[in-house]
């Protein structure tokens, strides 16, 4: 047993709990003394009957409060139909699509209408809803393409582009990098038969991009990223919202590679080219090619800001991102929250650092809550904490996950 973990624990999910120390030591049958010394380190030893009745008044397992399990709830979602439809092809034996999932009279037009729910679900962090429809989509895209005419069958490829992609997002969302770079990949196939392939690749790249930093492949996430661009890169006079909008998305993860990497001067380079097309589009835009515009690229900046550890001036920064002119997306603003709540810890701004966690929360609740930067934040507001804080705080302790709900 870590003394120091049960010592830490016992002290976060009393607090988390709402509990004082006389309140937890009476529902566990155990004496305020015995709960004092523990918090402070200095019982060195409990018996197993202690344990379990400080677990059971805290209402948590024995394993949770020695710190030997987490407390994320983020593999709860059955992941296995959505794994098998984006392995599914007929390119490898016995694993072609089942036939009896198609359905009658689906049309390419009906298929980029799904697809484009999917992606709205996607953005509202509606999980469980995606694992339930993106395997039939996949399934169904793939069978439209196999019968489909000529200008149908490109259409159908940029719905089940689409549809990988944000398979590829939701891998990502839950932890499985590699499942989330098949899925890229494969999106990038489709998009080279789409409709409209320079665009769809160069979407699709993003999510190739985003996967290579989540790998911590931080130089070749930067060089695909910035060549992708390159290649999208819009003209002066370009009005097309679109086309800027993944321009500027590219930037992004090129900006995060190389900041990640090391490198902030370069990633406030790359953070310039993306602001100076965002002013070109006077607007924020929020679609399946990108989330793009002025608060969005002035959110990249806090960020990058509060990468480079200055916490300080990212709270001062985030005074100064303009108002939305147009749409970004809830997730967006709760992130902009959960990095603004972390950079408030740093500072010792306690009270911001709940109000923002709290913001968070009711912007995307279902994101939030699955955020790694949102749970270290919370549990380090409830391990700051000198005393109970009432019930709104344990209530948001639970929502982040720092006690079971």
């Amino acid at each position: 047993m870590s003394v120091g973990a049960l010592s830490e624990n016992v002290s976060r999910l009393r607090k988390a709990r709402d509990l004082s120390q006389e309140r937890l030591a009476e529902s566990a049958s155990v004496g305020v003394d015995t709960v004092a010394r523990i918090e402070q380190g200095l019982r060195v030893t409990c018996r197993p009957a202690t344990l379990r009745r400080l677990a059971a008044a805290l209402d948590v397992t024995v394993d949770v409060l020695l710190g030997q399990t987490t407390t994320r709830d983020s593999a709860d979602l059955d992941v296995a139909p959505l794994r098998c439809a984006i392995t599914a092809g007929h390119h490898i034996p016995g694993l072609h699509d089942d036939t009896g999932a198609a359905r009658e009279g689906v049309t390419a037009h009906v298929l980029l209408s799904d697809a484009h729910q999917a992606w709205r679900a996607y953005v509202d962090g509606r999980h469980a809803e995606l694992i339930h429809v993106l395997p039939e989509l996949l399934t169904v895209s793939r069978q439209l393409i196999d019968i489909a005419g000529c200008d149908d069958k490109a259409r159908a490829y940029r719905a089940l582009s689409t549809a990988y992609r944000v398979s590829a997002g939701l891998a990502g969302r839950l932890d499985l990098d590699d499942l989330a770079w098949t899925a890229a990949e494969r999106g990038l196939d489709a998009a080279r038969y789409s409709d409209a392939p320079d665009e769809e690749s160069a979407i699709t790249i993003r999510y190739l991009t985003w996967t290579l930093v989540r790998q911590g492949r931080f130089e070749q996430a930067e060089r695909v990223a910035v060549q992708a661009a390159e290649q999208i890169q819009p003209a002066m006079f370009d009005q097309n919202d679109t086309r800027a909008g993944v321009f500027g998305n590219l930037l992004f993860n090129a900006a995060s590679a190389a900041l990640f990497s090391g490198n902030s001067a370069r990633a406030e380079r790359l953070l310039a080219e993306a602001h100076a097309a965002a002013v070109r589009t006077q607007r924020d835009t929020a679609n399946e090619a990108a989330i793009f515009g002025p608060r969005v690229v002035a959110f990249q900046r806090v960020e990058l800001i509060a990468h480079s550890g200055d916490a300080a001036h990212a709270l001062h920064q985030a005074g100064t991102v303009p108002a939305s002119r147009g749409s970004v997306p809830a997730f967006w603003e709760s992130g902009h929250r959960l990095r603004l709540a972390a950079a408030a810890m740093d500072v010792r701004r306690h009270k911001l650092a709940l109000s923002l966690l709290d913001e968070a929360r009711s912007l995307a609740p279902d994101w939030a809550r699955r955020q790694p930067l949102g749970i270290a934040t919370m549990r380090r507001l409830v391990d700051c904490a000198p005393r109970r804080q009432g019930a709104p705080f344990s209530e948001l302790a639970r929502h982040y996950n720092v006690v079971p709900a």
